[in-house]
């Protein structure tokens, strides 16, 4: 079936459903009860440490089309204290555990308006994904206030069709949220740690906040994006040249141009803050496994004059040296690389061949909420 003809071709036995707190569990002539059918509950409060079912199916085969979510509270703190789990098929822990801000390209706590091919904002308010989430027996999305703050007003939709025939090929969806502030010096940081199966990478969005008290307003991202695959030990089989590269542009990022294209995004570009975001998805470029996975990105900073790095190292600056030799741009400059700690923190999106991957809980709340 061409694309164009799977706009206008129905399936068969395939049904769509919507969750929302109109028709909590998305049931055939069941929505809009409320109101006498005008609009009677179109958000819901979460308060503090409460707990709330999003969409909930069991004994079917379907697939999670999309999710779309509002809230009153888009606070920093707020973006990283909702927290999102998504469970596939029955399985006791979560495929995805996650802060809602992060989840939806919203790094840092800081609402941005963006478009990507899976995630986006509109006008920096909403969270968005298309990201297809498929299961074979039901699925179960739960948010949780972790803040000790009311949530007045969380409005929602998860989109899904039951029915879906997926066979023994078909892979799970999984996202894991990691953060270090500070990164450790000369240890990569990691985006997902070692996960075992046979699966996707689908890519990952990520934030930094930068350390100027200790680098000024010296680049912080020329460590390379590097991908360990089935067995790979102390070396990778992928590795790209810097940050700015992996999301496709060049020379650094320290300028207050934003971009967020398709498959790959500075949407975050806060120089008087020292806040940065980016994406990269694996579309049109997939990254495949087979039996194993790590994602890690090296913590490399660079100053574009050479002698700045080595006044800073003089005056006693906290600058940790790196032993790679300076890289020669021209007869007239050079450029100055060393090793940096800052805060970074990341969400990673991928496909395995099972429910539950394995990985440690999300972090406790104190532990993600950003500093100011």
């Amino acid at each position: 079936m061409s694309t164009d003809q799977s706009l206008f071709a129905i399936p068969k036995n395939i049904h769509t459903h919507w969750a929302s707190p109109e028709n909590w569990r998305g049931e055939k002539g069941a929505a809009a009860k409320m109101g006498g059918g005008r609009k009677g509950s179109a958000w819901f409060e979460l308060k503090a440490g409460a707990q709330r079912t999003l969409a909930d199916v069991s004994g079917h085969s379907g697939t999670v089309r999309r999710i779309w979510i509002t809230i009153r509270d888009r606070s920093p703190a707020m973006l990283r204290s909702v927290r999102l789990d998504m469970y596939w098929d029955g399985a006791a822990t979560p495929a995805v555990s996650v802060p809602i801000g992060d989840f939806f390209g919203h790094a840092l706590g800081r609402c941005v308006a963006f478009e990507s091919a899976l995630l986006s904002s509109p006008e920096g308010r909403s969270f968005n994904c298309n990201i297809p989430m498929p299961f074979r027996s039901g699925m179960k999305i739960v948010a949780t206030n972790e803040s000790p703050v009311d949530l007045s007003m969380f409005f929602y939709d998860v989109d899904y069709t039951l029915g879906d025939a997926h066979d023994a090929d078909t892979l799970y969806f999984h996202a894991c949220w990691q953060r270090q502030n500070p990164t450790t010096h000369q240890r990569d940081f990691e985006v997902l740690p070692r996960v075992s199966g046979r699966g996707r990478f689908l890519g990952m969005h990520a934030g930094v906040a930068a350390d100027t008290q200790r680098y000024a307003d010296s680049w912080w991202g020329e460590g390379e994006v590097k991908m360990h695959l089935d067995g790979d030990t102390d070396l990778p089989t992928l590795a790209g040249t810097g940050v700015e590269d992996y999301v496709g542009n060049g020379w650094a990022g320290n300028t207050d141009v934003t971009y967020a294209h398709a498959y790959q995004g500075f949407p975050l570009n806060d120089i008087a803050a020292n806040r940065f975001a980016f994406y990269r998805f694996h579309i049109p470029d997939p990254v495949y496994f087979y039996s194993d996975i790590r994602v890690a990105v090296q913590q490399i900073g660079a100053a574009w004059v050479k002698s700045w790095v080595d006044n800073m190292r003089a005056l006693g600056t906290p600058i940790l040296d790196t032993s790679m030799a300076p890289i020669d741009l021209s007869k007239h400059e050079t450029i100055g690389l060393f090793e940096r700690e800052d805060d970074w923190s990341s969400c990673a999106y991928f496909y395995l061949d099972r429910p539950e991957n394995g990985l440690p809980p999300l972090a406790p709340v104190a532990q993600r909420i950003p500093q100011e």
